[in-house]
């Protein structure tokens, strides 16, 4: 979760959203992403989806299977699908999302039972740091 802290401070000094993500199998990464939806004028370039696409160029294959997926706020609809869609073995958050969150807080899509695949859950690692660095940003928008 560190390593996806790393990525959502580069998020916050392009002025993004803060949030970073990290694909991981064993010791290894294979992706990671920060959000970049302003700087690319793509509203699927999430954290999430970029980490997604880098770790499966690295393996040359779209099915994720035994990787995790670290990331700093609890995933949205749209990233929530990438997930289950990419195979993803185990999504771990920071912060939960009570707004957008779909993996646990609004929806728990990545356990829904009609789906053929489900992706395990742990939310709340490192909560603090992942929620202050989205508050930071937040209140420098207002203050600018």
């Amino acid at each position: 979760m560190k390593l996806a802290l790393v990525e959502a401070e580069r998020a916050f000094d392009i002025e993004e959203i803060p949030i970073g993500a990290v694909v991981v199998k064993g010791n290894h990464i294979l992706g990671k992403g920060h959000n970049q939806c302003e700087l690319l004028k793509d509203p699927t370039a999430h954290a999430e989806v970029i980490a997604i696409s880098a770790a499966a160029n690295q393996l040359s294959d779209w099915r994720l299977e035994g990787c995790q997926l670290y990331v700093t706020k609890e995933p949205c609809a749209m990233c929530a699908g990438a997930i289950l869609n990419s195979r993803l073995e185990q999504v771990i958050f920071g912060c939960y999302d009570e707004r957008e969150g779909c993996c646990g807080s609004l929806y728990q899509l990545c356990a829904d039972p009609r789906f053929s695949h489900k992706t395990a859950v742990k939310g709340g690692v490192l909560e603090e740091p992942c929620g202050s660095i989205l508050t930071s940003f937040f209140n420098s928008c207002r203050k600018g």
